[in-house]
């Protein structure tokens, strides 16, 4: 089996994306499943349009992060569609849920959780090492294959999180930097691991943000809104290959341009 996942989509033109090079990308890497990161969808947020939109690209499942309510209309669309995680570790009163079983190729049963880190984050979610505990306690001989993203600002915690599930889960990626990491590999116990898959958006960019812009801020200039910037993009990711056993054999980065 094998799992495509799809970093942060930024704006419009990062949706734009999906639909010129998801599908295509899917056929040559010969993925079975799909998994898009889509909280930049809005900027800060996505929206229900939005979603649908990712969905018809094709993605099988959508996971959010720490810009999960910035648009506050997605929250009655995530009680209504499992197959859209916010993370996790939020509070437990917050709209819709962080982890879900789907059916995978061959019959597998994919259990798929979304955690936020906590490092660096402007807000305290709970401890996303001991929620990833419990969604596998709670959910054990319920799912087949364990996959997680860790949607994360260091490095640090995003390496931790990995050697954590080595061996219980199939998976782990991190999202969220926005720049794809070079680190790909198989942890010690068999578990497919890269620390941050990049971003699906704008190439001459920062972070998907006009860099005139970011520029700007980091001058200490006043600044407008950020706007997503213009010209060609790029759909970024990474393809992990999975025996039925749970144990990954291959992570594969993705990176491939689009014109707009």
């Amino acid at each position: 089996m094998k799992v495509l996942t799809i970093g942060d989509v930024v704006g419009e033109a990062g949706i734009d994306t999906l639909y010129t090079l998801l599908r295509r990308v899917k056929r040559a890497q010969g993925a079975d499943f799909v998994i898009v990161n889509g909280e930049n969808a809005a900027g800060r947020g996505i929206t229900p349009a939005q979603a649908d939109d990712i969905f018809s690209a094709g993605a099988d499942v959508i996971t959010l992060g720490n810009h999960a309510f910035g648009k506050r209309q997605i929250a009655s669309y995530l009680d209504e569609h499992t197959d859209v995680l916010r993370p996790a570790n939020l509070a437990p009163q917050s709209p819709g849920q962080g982890w879900g079983i789907y059916d995978g190729p061959q019959g597998l049963r994919l259990l798929v959780m979304n955690l936020l880190g906590r490092c660096d984050m402007p807000y305290g979610p709970d401890n996303p090492f001991l929620c990833a505990d419990k969604i596998l306690r709670d959910n054990e001989g319920k799912y087949d294959i364990a996959l997680a993203e860790i949607h994360a600002n260091a490095t640090s915690e995003k390496l931790a999180m990995g050697y954590y599930l080595d061996g219980r889960a199939a998976a782990v990626w991190g999202t969220h930097t926005h720049v794809q990491t070079a680190d790909n590999r198989i942890n010690p116990k068999g578990t497919g691991y890269i620390t941050d898959i990049g971003m699906t958006g704008p190439v001459v960019s920062v972070l998907g943000v006009c860099p005139a812009q970011s520029i700007a801020m980091f001058r200490g200039d006043l600044t407008e809104p950020f706007q997503t910037a213009p010209g060609e993009c790029a759909l970024s990711g990474a393809v992990f290959e999975i025996g039925r056993d749970g144990v990954c054999s291959s992570v594969t980065r993705v990176w491939e341009r689009c014109g707009r």
